[in-house]
């Protein structure tokens, strides 16, 4: 690949494949070598910048990786939801008759990614009456995971499987590549999404055969099937045998294999087709005074997805937003966003998951995905929104939403005028411990990580 500056004659010639803009080298590199790279690379002094920092945070992972457990955090208690441990503690109980019982809502890294997600695919890979499994993979684990040795296992035993591997998942490029050709030489179909939409949605369907019927059940996830950054990362999961639900997700893996061009989906909200367009009506619906919305999310940029939460707060509706990164957002602006708040939450774990709440009680609309609102989510990328129907499920959507408005310690408030406020010294509240709390409250047993 040929690299050439703005600078560069050769940069309007046609056969730069990149554009580079800038050079950036660390402020110890000799003034040798720094000439060397500014030749050959047909650079400008003023296209150089030094670095006194570190130019890739990455490389603060083999400081953390240090064996200096004085210096760290006390490892977290992963713990199992008692609804997934058996009766009589002597392991895993059915999954497929759990869940048929009713939904399952998980927390990770509070509640274990190994004994709820790979638990279930597991379980699908080895039960004889599982026909088919369908799964995303998105941002795969490098070596071989008990997720990949499933879904192998499930394809010699005769099993359909189907895998949506997305090649171009930045920093995991290499090792997707790798895992799709092995996923492939282990007779799994593998596909690789829509011609020019990136494949972002995280989903896992098993099909199987009950009776004379054939049952699915799904898995819809915010995060990846990566057991590394589900142990950094907030995430959510729920398994579900919703009939409407797992008939979408079917829907979806059929528009991502080709077999289908379906463009409506119902109960799931799904990008690029109507996502936009079901949120939009959904912000809309709250734009009255007595009009709630609570929205947690990695970002925040979309304008059109902006101006109707500055139009819902004009009409008075409230609007509480949890953005992690990027926010283009202006909160607290007297005759546009008054009734707006924005706060993010930075603390040991990397807040990932996505909620919406629209409205309150009963009525109220609740869904959770893998999209943030962001252009490239919304229009360029196959994303999925699922609804969470079940009353004590959306009372746990709830309580997170709940801590984290109430967070006092990790939370930074965006202020009108695009600056962010630190929290005080002095807080008392701390999302991230009552989320680990609430999970030790509902699980028995604790798994160390």
């Amino acid at each position: 690949m040929t690299w050439w500056p703005p600078s560069s004659p050769y940069s309007g010639d046609g056969v730069a494949s990149t554009i580079v803009v800038r050079l950036e080298v660390d402020s110890s590199m000799s003034e040798e070598t720094l000439s060397l790279l500014v030749r050959e690379l047909g650079f400008q002094a003023s296209d150089v910048g030094r670095a006194d920092g570190l130019l890739d945070l990455r490389g603060l992972w083999s400081i953390a990786g240090l064996d200096r457990p004085e210096l760290k955090q006390e490892p977290l208690k992963q713990v199992t939801q008692t609804r997934l441990v058996s009766m009589d503690d002597s392991g895993s109980p059915e999954l497929f008759g759990v869940i048929r019982e009713g939904d399952v809502l998980v927390q990770h890294p509070y509640d274990s990614f190994d004994t709820s997600v790979e638990a279930f695919i597991e379980e699908a890979a080895r039960d004889p009456d599982v026909l088919a499994i369908k799964q995303t993979l998105y941002r795969t684990s490098a070596d071989v995971s008990g997720i990949m040795k499933a879904l192998i296992r499930a394809a010699g035993e005769g099993k359909q499987v189907v895998c949506i591997v997305e090649l171009k998942a930045r920093f995991d490029e290499e090792a997707n590549i790798a895992w799709a050709q092995q996923l492939e030489d282990a007779g799994i179909h593998v596909a690789y999404g829509v011609v020019g939409l990136k494949t972002h949605a995280k989903l896992c369907l098993a099909v199987r055969r009950e009776g004379g019927e054939i049952v699915r059940y799904a898995h819809i996830g915010t995060g990846n099937y990566n057991r590394e950054t589900a142990a950094i990362y907030e995430d959510l999961g729920l398994f579900t045998a919703d009939p409407q639900i797992t008939a979408d997700v079917s829907e979806v893996f059929n528009l991502l294999t080709g077999y289908s061009r379906q463009q409506e989906f119902r109960p799931l909200l799904v990008a690029p087709t109507a996502m936009r367009a079901g949120l939009v009506e959904l912000i809309r619906g709250q734009a009255s005074p007595e009009g709630r919305i609570a929205m947690k999310l990695n970002s925040l940029v979309d304008p059109e997805l902006i101006d109707a939460l500055y139009d819902a707060s004009q009409a008075g509706a409230h609007v509480d937003l949890i953005v992690r990164s990027m926010c283009c957002l202006r909160p607290q602006v007297p005759g546009l966003s008054e009734n707006i708040r924005v706060r993010s939450i930075v603390g040991r774990f990397l807040e990932h998951s996505r909620i919406f709440r629209f409205g309150v009680g009963p009525d109220a609309t609740y869904l959770f995905g893998s999209a943030d609102l962001m252009q490239r989510n919304l229009d360029r990328r196959v994303e999925v929104l699922a609804p969470v129907r079940d009353s004590a499920l959306r009372g746990r959507l709830d309580e997170i939403l709940s801590a984290l408005e109430l967070d006092d310690t990790l939370a930074w408030e965006l202020s009108g005028d695009g600056t962010w406020l630190a929290p005080t010294e002095t807080g008392t509240v701390n999302a991230q411990t009552l989320m680990e709390e609430a999970a030790l409250a509902r699980a028995r047993r604790v798994v160390a990580v």
